[in-house]
């Protein structure tokens, strides 16, 4: 009670000083050396930890509870300051308390703070870029607001890869490639964490679809999984160096991720040298003993393990107290590591125009031109007088995710009427961004019309009457459940048909969180795929339609033609008592439910399944069109340098932006027959203009996975290098010797 007490008065200071534009910070003193800025993170942790007693070290290695949010009928917290969760810190030291907020796109439950946040495309559309640096200001705006609204740490850092495309948290993450994905979330974790808050990586691992997560068993060989999941994740933590990863609900080979000794000590702390805290995702936490041993360091939102019953089995000799001092000197390492001691985060307000303009550049750079029949676009006010916006709520706004990484709009859920528009965990939300009113803005002089798409007549007739016809689509996704396909729902489908029929001159922009099937795509002249598009995404949109903006996005992730494509064309169903466990994820601890999902498909995930299966995809990872075009030529490869050097050229009428790849095959006579993402440029080419590029060829893709010796080898042999557009159109050949 009474280290409650300080913690309130404690931060009952820290608004006081943001108030009167003061800091709150401990001076460094001779009984304060861990105050020293000078010294690294690792010894200042270590400085505090041999001034805690065994109290302060446990209240460092669990939760409060969380704000607003009835958690399975858990205590509530009223010092969380409204986020997720929170965690003591050791006031008289200068340790402060982890004030812990959901930010996967944007910081969640601002508007039930009476607070504004940006939304920022969906991770997966960020992903589609391509461009760390697009990922790095992503995190910094992220981070800057979570500071803002007096926020420490992020649960952000979603990079879990595409297994599932059904998964109802696909657009949470960065696609399916492991270098892709790892250098995404890695480069907006790093900025996000440079605005000292602590980073969070998450969900460790193999955490690939929403049914039955709490109790899921994933079953794969170490090798698969170190070549795939595991190796997108220690790509991303070496990038951002975040000071704290989040373990999953669901179990791999047997052991929840949360008492994982191979993934958790083994692997994360072991191999990769992670010096940070691994935290339980919510509710994650299954036991006491198993999971400090395994490497788990703090239970969130609350203390069922690791509080009183954690401080018996210490007093018992269950757990020895040497854990309890890694645990907590991992806390503390984060915040040192973060800079939330030195600089801890100042209640002020969110600078809403700063947001808006990263959010429309990040969401520019996100859109992905799939089809360009006969240049329809972009749109040419001379020839096109008449434009028919049909479906989707464009004349209100656009589609946002929904879960923990739900951002709440201004103003409440746009396609609900004033004042009733409240949002919840698992609503659909749409944000007040109308692509109608935006293409109005753009062309003044066009006549735009809107129809909602409900009556498929009506909507059909508005097209017909029309020179162009644009259907907005929307496919919504959420955490806590799975897709039931990749097919549009509510019959957006027959919506198109008949609209294409009646104007062959038909667009479909697409508002989803993962792959669309379209058994619709040969009638229609346009698609583009916007995401989730955040909170200027009907700006950007309409500049790539109008042209003013070149698109240059490529798909982070494959679209198949359907799901029988898929390694798993359905997704397993719960039984009657696992659907029992799933419900309570406290009973989810008892070791009965059988139900498991095996990933027979290995380290063959996206693009390397299609090409492995000899399946042809609608479009390929790495896909994406431009309004102008590119020419490849002139591969050579340095075996030494391990670089490939080839030219590309701009073939068209318009400046663009291009994303050339590399990609590798092992030598002949290796066990797999897809080719690897080894690496990619980004290059800017005026009219006519020719650029020599040079692409290193990052080597931990070209390593397999050794499980005799658990360990990574290179095998000596001809590696195949090509280059090209995307994964399926690689038309530059050239080989890499390795001795």
């Amino acid at each position: 009670m009474m280290q409650n007490r300080k913690s309130q008065i404690r931060f009952l200071l820290v608004l006081i000083a943001a108030v009167f534009g003061a800091r709150f910070t401990l001076a460094q003193g001779p009984d304060r050396p861990w105050m020293n800025p000078a010294l690294p993170p690792e010894a200042r942790a270590e400085l505090v930890l041999k001034q805690l007693t065994l109290d302060e070290k446990l209240a460092l290695l669990h939760g409060n509870g969380m704000a607003h949010t009835p958690f399975w009928q858990m205590p509530l917290t009223h010092l969380a300051n409204g986020g997720a969760g929170y965690t003591e810190g050791i006031e008289g030291l200068g340790i402060p308390p982890l004030f812990i907020a959901d930010a996967a796109y944007g910081i969640r439950d601002s508007g039930a703070n009476g607070r504004y946040s940006t939304a920022m495309p969906s991770p997966l559309g960020a992903a589609s870029s391509w461009d760390p640096e697009s990922a790095c200001q992503y995190g910094e705006l992220i981070g800057s607001e979570l500071r803002a609204q007096g926020y420490d740490m992020t649960l952000g850092g979603g990079v879990n890869l595409t297994r599932e495309p059904r998964n109802g948290r696909t657009f949470e993450y960065v696609g399916e490639d492991p270098l892709l994905a790892g250098t995404i979330v890695g480069n907006l974790m790093k900025c996000e964490q440079a605005q000292h808050v602590i980073g969070d990586i998450k969900h460790y691992a193999i955490n690939d679809q929403e049914t039955g997560r709490m109790i899921l068993n994933a079953v794969i060989s170490r090798r698969a999984m170190q070549e795939s999941d595991l190796l997108a994740f220690h790509i991303g933590i070496s990038i951002a160096n975040p000071g704290a990863v989040m373990c999953s609900y669901n179990r791999i080979n047997g052991d929840f991720g949360c008492e994982n000794p191979y993934l958790l000590r083994d692997v994360l702390k072991k191999d990769w040298g992670f010096k940070g805290f691994v935290v339980s995702d919510w509710a994650g936490t299954h036991s006491i003993g198993k999971a400090s041993a395994a490497g788990l360091d703090q239970e969130q939102p609350m203390a069922d393990f690791f509080g009183p019953h954690l401080r018996e089995a210490v007093d018992a000799g269950k757990v020895p107290l040497s854990e309890i001092d890694d645990h907590a000197r991992r806390v503390l390492y984060a915040e040192f590591l973060s800079g939330i001691v030195d600089d801890p985060p100042q209640m002020s307000v969110v600078n809403v125009e700063k947001g808006l303009e990263a959010a429309q550049r990040v969401e520019e750079k996100s859109i992905v031109l799939l089809k360009n029949y006969q240049a329809v676009l972009p749109i040419q006010p001379s020839r096109i007088h008449t434009i028919a916006v049909i479906g989707g709520h464009a004349d209100i706004g656009m589609v946002s995710g929904g879960g923990s990484s739900q951002v709440d709009p201004p103003g409440g859920n746009a396609i609900m009427p004033p004042g009733k528009g409240e949002t919840h965990y698992q609503d659909q939300i749409w944000f007040p961004t109308s692509p109608l009113k935006a293409l109005r803005e753009k062309l003044p002089n066009t006549k735009i019309s809107f129809d909602s798409g409900t009556n498929v007549q009506s909507a059909a007739s508005l097209a017909r009457n029309s020179d162009l016809a644009i259907v907005f689509a929307c496919q919504w996704e959420s955490e806590g459940m799975d897709l039931p396909g990749l097919s549009l729902p509510d019959n957006q489908n027959a919506l198109i048909e008949r609209v294409a029929a009646a104007n062959p001159h038909t667009i479909v922009v697409l508002e989803s969180g993962t792959a669309v099937t379209m058994p619709w795509l040969d009638k229609v002249s346009g698609v583009v795929e916007a995401w989730y598009a955040g909170s200027a995404g009907h700006r950007a949109l309409a500049n790539v339609l109008v042209g003013d903006v070149n698109p240059t996005g490529k798909l982070a992730i494959t679209f198949p033609r359907s799901e029988s494509d898929l390694p798993h064309p359905v997704i397993p169903a719960l039984s009657a008592q696992d659907e029992g466990q799933a419900e309570d994820p406290i009973k989810a601890g008892t070791p009965i439910s059988g139900y498991t999902v095996h990933y027979n498909e290995g380290a063959e995930v996206g693009y390397k399944w299609y090409e492995a299966e000899h399946k042809q995809p609608l479009f390929a990872f790495g896909f994406g069109l431009s309004y102008t075009s590119y020419a490849y030529s002139g591969l050579i490869v340095d075996s030494e340098a391990k670089t490939a050097r080839f030219t590309v050229k701009n073939v068209g009428e318009r400046a663009g932006i291009e994303i050339a790849e590399v990609y590798a095959r092992l030598p002949q006579g290796s066990d797999e027959s897809f080719k690897r993402l080894v690496g990619w440029k980004r290059i800017t080419l005026s009219p006519g203009e020719s650029q020599t590029v040079t692409v290193t060829i990052d080597p931990r893709v070209l390593q397999t996975f050794d499980e005799a010796s658990d360990g990574w080898k290179l095998t000596p042999g001809e590696y195949e290098v090509l280059a090209g557009p995307s994964s399926d159109n690689t038309p530059l050949t050239a080989h890499l010797q390795v001795r």
